[in-house]
């Protein structure tokens, strides 16, 4: 592994800067494509009642776009706060969530959160929540986005809620009636980990799927983990890897995703030879029956090449990884880096593609980067930008 901290020739510019008002603020969310170009994303605060939006930014060429607001949330029944962005099935309606708000539950005195659908129709979207999250035992507060299986049911991960207050993992399945949610998986804070990611599960051709634990697992340190359809309609959870700690890996944040030989790589936001956190590799291990493996691809130092990331990753063609750190650069300000991660041989090199911080520039990325088939990369900033309220930024490496 080779450390990191040269920088390639790329180039970063602002593509929109929130200004807390009916457009948004603190857009703590991962963004997504569609089939025009057009990027879809989320922001907490903001809107026309001060509890976050969904948006749409319209490519307005010269690698420019045109901001617009899709739904704002009213804070009660409809939602509020949504993080973890939005995801797409293959009609063009989105899906995401929200932390609080709906009519399930009372948490913390202003809901336990929804899963919602939008829809288009002339031009104008409008909101259906699919399902209000009640108190524990129920899955609350689900902070990032949702996945689909091959029959249309929805999965996702809440920080909160469950048996055991650990958070859960929960499916909703289609019915004529609506909406059924049941929770498949309770955390309990033991050997299986706690607390949903702020990435969304992975699932793969087999119909099983992958995930992060916060913290939690054998060694305190969070855990991957997998579940696998059973007879009956019931899920087996297995957890394949527990996070040690420095020099390991340690607290994985973001989400995971899969080469195609079935490793899997994410980030987390502690541990590594310098605790900054590290990008891992985990896999079936060598002659292991049934064990798995973490490598820690790099170790982050939490200087010039970042530190503390809680992205998710995305490949480009050649295989090299990119993402992003929420603190470490040396813009003065510890504001965080966009970097890849490049195969050498022997190892990774990390090349950090471009530091935040410089005024109007946005700062803290936590949600990566999205692709928009381009060459380009899309991503946000929670905080930052003219008004301190964020940004939407477009890099080019």
């Amino acid at each position: 592994m080779l450390l990191g901290g040269s920088s390639w020739a790329s180039t970063e510019h602002v593509v929109y800067s929130f200004t807390g008002g009916v457009d948004g603020g603190d857009p703590a969310s991962p963004l997504v494509f569609d089939n025009a170009g057009n990027a879809y994303g989320t922001t907490v605060t903001g809107g026309a009642d001060g509890c976050g939006t969904v948006y749409i930014l319209t490519p307005a060429g010269g690698g420019h776009y045109t901001h617009s607001v899709i739904f704002s949330f009213d804070c009660f029944s409809t939602g509020k706060n949504p993080y973890g962005g939005v995801t797409m099935d293959g009609q063009g309606n989105l899906y995401g969530t929200t932390v609080a708000g709906g009519s399930g539950g009372i948490c913390v005195g202003d809901g336990c959160g929804v899963v919602y659908e939008l829809t288009q129709s002339g031009g104008n979207w409008s909101e259906t929540v699919l399902y209000s999250f009640g108190d524990s035992p129920d899955a609350a507060g689900p902070g990032g986005g949702v996945v689909f299986d091959a029959q249309g049911n929805i999965y996702g991960t809440a920080a909160d809620g469950g048996a055991d207050g650990e958070g859960a993992i929960y499916e909703l399945s289609p019915t004529s009636g609506g909406w059924t949610e049941r929770v498949i998986h309770d955390f309990t804070g033991g050997d299986d980990g706690a607390l949903g990611s702020l990435g969304t599960l992975l699932r793969d051709a087999a119909g099983n799927f992958y995930g992060v634990a916060e913290i939690g697992g054998q060694f305190g340190a969070g855990t991957v983990y997998k579940l696998s359809p059973a007879s009956g309609g019931g899920w087996n959870f297995t957890t394949l890897y527990a996070f040690q700690g420095q020099p390991d890996a340690a607290f994985p944040y973001g989400g995971l995703i899969a080469d195609a030989n079935g490793n899997m790589y994410g980030t987390t936001y502690f541990g590594g030879t310098s605790g900054a956190g590290t990008v891992f590799k985990i896999g079936p291990a060598p002659n292991a029956r049934g064990g798995w493996r973490d490598t820690a691809l790099y170790s982050f130092e939490g200087g010039a090449d970042g530190g503390n990331p809680t992205s998710t990753l995305v490949f480009d063609a050649a295989h090299n990884l990119y993402g992003t750190t929420s603190t470490g650069g040396d813009a003065g300000c510890d504001c965080g880096v966009a970097f890849d991660l490049s195969p050498n041989g022997s190892g990774w090199t990390e090349n950090v593609l471009h530091t935040f911080g410089t005024f109007p520039d946005g700062a803290s990325p936590s949600y990566g980067l999205a692709s928009d088939g381009a060459g380009n990369y899309l991503g946000a900033t929670p905080v930052g930008g003219q008004q301190s309220q964020g940004t939407v930024y477009q890099l080019t490496p």
